[in-house]
């Protein structure tokens, strides 16, 4: 599996990307990453060996603990990968936004009896008539 796949694999599950978050703050023991889950501890060390297959985070042995932190450059990977497409969004939202710019200007208040098919609704409407006796 390639490493982009694993990153947005990990990112996919919610447990996984909370225990990112947590470790965001700093290094923590297998123990206190798992300590706010309402998970068992075995269901926390499968995520924590699956972030760590996708290489987001690395465990070392401190003492009689495994400390568990974040590993930037797949994130940087990751976020490099996500901005490509970020500049493509916003090159399209630009042209759309130039799009209704131009529509903006070329729409204009309609004259009574102006036909309506030209603004998209479909059918005419006729200006009101004069009530007899009113002119």
């Amino acid at each position: 599996m390639d490493s982009l796949t694993a990153t947005f694999g990990a990112f996919s599950d919610p447990t996984r990307r909370s225990l990112l978050e947590r470790l965001a703050q700093g290094p923590l023991s297998v123990c206190d990453l798992a300590a706010p889950f309402r998970i068992s501890q075995q269901a926390i060390s499968k995520h924590v060996a699956y972030l760590e297959r996708a290489g987001l985070i690395e465990k070392h042995r401190q003492g009689r603990e495994h400390l568990c932190s974040l590993r930037a450059d797949r994130f940087k990977e990751a976020a490099e990968w996500v901005g490509d497409y970020r500049r493509f969004w916003e090159q399209s939202f630009d042209r759309l936004e130039d799009y209704l710019r131009e529509l903006q200007a070329r729409n204009t208040t309609p004259s009574p009896g102006a036909d309506i098919l030209d603004m998209g609704v479909g059918h005419r409407i006729d200006p009101p008539r004069p009530a007899k006796g009113e002119t």
